[in-house]
Order: C-alpha cells, then sequence, then structure tokens
C-alpha cells in the first residue's frame, strides 16, 4: 500500500493494518502465545527493538505507549501548549531510553488489558485525525510544532507503519517458533 496523502487513505491504511494485525493475533497458537520471542539466532535483527520485546504483551504496549504520545502531543499542542512529541528528557537520538521504560513500565499489564488499551487507543487516534482536514494533516509543517514534516506523518508512524512493524515481528516470531 502506497504512503497515505489523504485523511481518508490515513484513516484506511491505519484501519487495514490494524485488522491484519488483530486477524494475525487471533490465529496464534498457544505455543506462539506462551513461547518467549527470541531473535538472538538473527544476526539480521540488530535493531534495540528485536531484544526488548519478549512477548505479544510487550508489542501491543508499545504500540498503545506510541499512540499515547500522539494523542497527547496534538491535543495539548492544539490548545497552544507547545509541547515536543516524545516524552520530556527524550529526543530522536534517545528515543530507545524512551522505548525501554515504556517496556518496563508494562511488564505487569496482562495480555488481556493490553489487547483492550489497544482497541481503545487505536479507536482515539483515528478519532483524532478525523478532526483534521487533508491540508492540515499533510501540508508539511503547517503546524509549527510538527517541525519540517507534516501531522498526516506522525499519524501514519504511531498507526498503520507501526501496526505493520508489529506484524512483522509476530511473524518472524511464528518463523522462529516452527524452525
Amino acid at each position: 500500500m502506497a504512503r497515505p496523502t489523504t485523511k481518508q487513505q490515513l484513516i484506511a491504511a491505519a484501519t487495514e493494518n490494524y485488522d491484519k494485525l488483530m486477524t494475525f493475533i487471533a490465529s496464534m497458537s498457544d505455543e506462539e502465545m506462551e513461547t518467549p520471542f527470541d531473535f538472538s539466532a538473527d544476526n539480521k535483527k540488530k535493531e534495540a527493538h528485536w531484544r526488548r520485546d519478549k512477548n505479544l504483551r510487550d508489542v501491543i504496549m508499545h504500540l498503545v505507549r506510541w499512540q499515547e504520545l500522539i494523542l497527547v502531543w496534538v491535543a495539548n499542542n492544539m490548545k497552544g501548549m507547545t509541547v515536543q512529541f516524545l516524552l520530556p528528557g527524550y529526543t530522536w537520538k534517545t528515543y530507545g531510553d524512551m522505548n525501554l521504560r515504556f517496556w518496563e513500565g508494562c511488564q505487569e499489564i496482562s495480555i488481556e488489558d493490553a489487547m483492550r488499551q489497544l482497541q481503545e487507543s487505536h479507536k482515539q487516534v483515528l478519532e483524532q485525525a478525523e478532526h483534521f482536514t487533508d491540508r492540515e494533516l499533510f501540508d508539511k509543517a503547517h503546524y509549527n510544532w510538527t517541525g519540517t514534516t507534516s501531522l498526516g506523518s506522525y499519524f501514519i508512524s504511531t498507526t498503520s507503519a507501526h501496526y505493520d512493524w508489529a506484524l512483522k515481528k509476530l511473524k518472524a516470531h511464528r518463523k522462529n517458533i516452527k524452525q
């Protein structure tokens, strides 16, 4: 699917990739759900997230926390309170540390609660995106608080692109289990 350039495409891509992710999760066997993730044998998987996430809950909560970022960021900036997208104290060079903080904070959450949270945050992000026009979403720097990019890029990153990331990780886990 091509990268969305309209609100309608953004909502459709987010919905489609969310549905694909949910369908895949529903198809996971007990063994896939219970076996911890281990990608250490694959030298191509060098990014920190391959070591960080140990199970489905970790992946789901990662999605939830990033969706919470956009919900708070957009709401505050639209009220005139200029805040950065990432949590205070983090930059795009240190966001891996923020992801680890998210991971540490979700270790006591059940998979059932994580799934409920994702369902709710997905719905809230799409509702938030609906309030914007195509121009507001896709004109670069339409809002000064988006920097040199578009607001839509942030919505894409926290929905359809992130769902695709999660699905690839879960498929890689399934492949590991079968080997």
